[in-house]
């Protein structure tokens, strides 16, 4: 289509001038839209730890060591709910962490004293969550909740 394929097209001068004056607008827009995010998030993790205050301070205490009130008359290990990561080799088992809240699986070394959460939890509203895998499934927002401030308490 053009005479000369090497040929380059420069903006003109005007051109420069609009796209600059658009530009601090721009900028705004987009952090203000982090901002946002990141309260959400906040507000998420805020969530997550009224919910864990309420249902698992007895067992885990209120620092998530496995070191609240009842942790001693329970048979078996209350885990340190701060070193999840750890155990995993540095990454939080999101997906993992998740079944096993709501009582999906659960591995033996733990107690069985440990109940099963998922009544509580699908009586939260559903929200479509991506857990990593590109995929946004129906989730209880308080299990999104409680596992995102066990993800932000990870040491």
């Amino acid at each position: 289509a053009h005479d000369r394929p090497h040929e380059f097209h420069y903006w003109s001068k005007d051109r420069i001038l609009e796209l600059t004056a658009v530009m601090p607008r721009i900028l705004i827009t987009l952090t203000l839209l982090a901002v946002v995010q990141a309260g959400i998030a906040m507000a998420q993790v805020d969530v997550g730890r009224d919910l864990f205050m309420e249902n698992c301070v007895a067992c885990h205490g209120e620092t998530a060591r496995g070191d609240g009130p009842r942790a001693d008359g329970i048979d078996g290990e209350v885990p340190d709910l701060t070193l999840i990561a750890r155990r995993n080799g540095g990454e939080f088992p999101l997906v993992e962490t998740m079944s096993f809240i709501d009582g999906d699986t659960r591995e033996s070394r733990y107690s069985p004293a440990m109940p099963k959460f998922s009544d509580t939890l699908f009586a939260s509203p559903m929200i479509l969550y991506d857990t990593g895998d590109g995929i946004a499934t129906p989730t209880p927002s308080a299990l999104v909740a409680l596992v995102e401030y066990l993800q932000s308490i990870q040491q």
